[in-house]
């Protein structure tokens, strides 16, 4: 493997792992910790769109990594919104719970964001918005639902695992299936071929 074909994956999310293995992909696993919560305080004191927040949280772990690492870098992350206000994952099971009940019967909106990095610097971005209906489920499912999924519910920002038990929480969505995930893998795929880091 070359530096024009090193490709560095800066997440430590295991789906965003099992998204890219499962395309195949020769890749290796370089995550360094970003101050998120400090990014994402900052932009929206600043007024910024959950695009942009998404967009610069994927970036910063791209560069993090690329900064000390030759090749290819691949940071990604994903940001939800519901009525206008951008949520962070649950900490508890409980709060998991709580998110469930008033994310039942409405919808809500994923925005993910792909930066891929070279040298320190990024050179290719890519933002999807996915939009997911909650159908309205009842007590007894969510109870059951929980009990399932353990702690699980506090590893994604919407409390559920959509290619798991989490699919059984909704009506529709409107997006992209690997952008739900939190890794748009197809507009990844295309740059990847187009720069010669992957055969065409």
């Amino acid at each position: 493997m070359t530096e024009a074909t090193r490709l560095i994956l800066a997440s430590g999310s295991a789906i965003r792992r099992e998204i890219m293995d499962g395309a195949g992909l020769d890749f290796e696993v370089i995550a360094r910790p970003v101050d998120e919560a400090a990014i994402k305080a900052a932009m929206l004191g600043d007024g910024a769109r959950p695009r942009d927040i998404a967009d610069a949280l994927a970036e910063a772990k791209a560069l993090r990594v690329s900064r000390q690492e030759p090749g290819l870098v691949v940071g990604a992350d994903q940001v939800m919104v519901m009525d206008g206000t951008l949520f962070d994952k649950p900490e508890t099971a409980a709060a998991a719970r709580d998110r469930l009940r008033a994310m039942r019967g409405r919808r809500h909106e994923l925005v993910g964001a792909v930066v891929v990095a070279r040298g320190g610097a990024p050179v290719w971005r890519h933002v999807s918005e996915t939009r997911l209906w909650m159908r309205d489920f009842s007590d007894a499912f969510l109870e059951d639902y929980l009990a399932r999924e353990g702690d699980l519910v506090t590893k994604s920002v919407g409390a559920y695992r959509f290619e798991g038990p989490g699919a059984q929480l909704f009506d529709r969505v409107d997006g992209d299936f690997f952008s739900i995930l939190g890794l748009s893998l197809l507009p990844l795929l295309h740059y990847l071929r187009d720069c010669g880091a992957i055969p065409a």
